[in-house]
């Protein structure tokens, strides 16, 4: 895995993030126009609060759109937790490319995103935490 290096600004939203839900972060980035705050393994639940009241005091302190994405060791499910709320009607993986059958050609578009802006993101997050990723399709 490459050095990671954090700027001030992310090391306070880190810690305020991590003061607010309890919860442990893995990571946090920017990533176009939000925060994406990654947590560790089962610490989803945590994270939200109860009725998402920590996503509401989260709203008002930080003044920022964000994400907030539970990390899975297996790369096919943390990619369905990346890519939430939408939906994967299948995933298929085949020498580092996994491929991703889209429910209906709206999700596809969304997936993908203008100029594939959106599946690019995903795939550089993504390849961070498995370097075995060489590419993300979407049929």
């Amino acid at each position: 895995m490459a050095k990671v290096t954090y700027n001030v600004e992310i090391l306070q939203f880190m810690s305020l993030f991590e003061k607010v839900t309890h919860s442990h972060l893995k990571d946090c980035f920017f990533s176009r126009d939000k925060m994406v705050f990654l947590v560790q393994e089962g610490q989803l639940g945590k994270a939200l609060g109860k009725n998402k009241s920590n996503v509401t005091r989260l709203e008002k302190l930080i003044n920022k759109r964000f994400k907030i994405v539970e990390f899975n060791s297996d790369m096919h499910q943390f990619i369905a937790n990346l890519m939430a709320p939408l939906r994967i009607a299948k995933m298929d993986e085949d020498a580092g490319v996994v491929t991703i059958t889209g429910p209906d050609s709206k999700t596809k578009g969304l997936m993908i995103g203008a100029r594939a802006q959106n599946l690019r993101e995903y795939e550089s997050v993504v390849k961070k935490y498995f370097p075995e990723l060489v590419e993300i399709k979407v049929v």
